[in-house]
């Protein structure tokens, strides 16, 4: 769009579905480099991505012609495919239904990457479950149980 200026910032989490369907760390860096080639694909720009053995963090800037819940699902159906494809997990893989997404400025860019850059260690402190319920406090986003993930106990 001709005149049109802006800046925008989110970050996208989003989990596996199945607890015997976990991000293997052998074949994560080749799921991250895919997701990375649809988000450019769609012609938004890839800042961070990152996650652990249950979920990933994936941080955007966005241009405003972007629909982001359309981004979120051509992302897991098409990674949901690959992993398939390429036979990385031996269970039945699929991602859970929603995802939250969380908007920053320009000035929180380098601690939100490097936030996400860190998930591994991160999580050797806090499940995901804490993490993403401390993210829906933070922001302020109003939510009920019954609509929130799916969670494994043993996180």
């Amino acid at each position: 769009m001709a005149n049109t200026f802006s800046q925008i910032y989110i970050q996208v989490v989003f989990a596996v579905q199945n607890r015997n369907a976990l991000i293997n760390k052998t074949w994560e860096e080749e799921l991250y480099k895919y997701i990375t080639g649809i988000v450019q694909n769609k012609d938004q720009k890839m800042l961070a991505i990152n996650g652990t053995h249950n979920h990933i963090h994936f941080f955007i800037g966005m241009k405003p012609t972007c629909c982001l819940s359309d981004l979120v699902r051509e992302v897991k159906k098409s990674s949901n495919s690959f992993i398939k494809e390429k036979r990385f997990s031996p269970y039945r893989f699929q991602w859970q239904e929603g995802f939250g997404a969380f908007s920053y400025s320009h000035s929180q860019l380098t601690d939100v990457i490097r936030y996400i850059e860190n998930q591994k260690e991160h999580h050797r402190k806090k499940t995901f479950k804490e993490e993403y319920l401390a993210f829906l406090k933070a922001f302020e986003i109003e939510f009920k149980d019954e609509y929130l993930f799916e969670w494994i106990d043993d996180e």
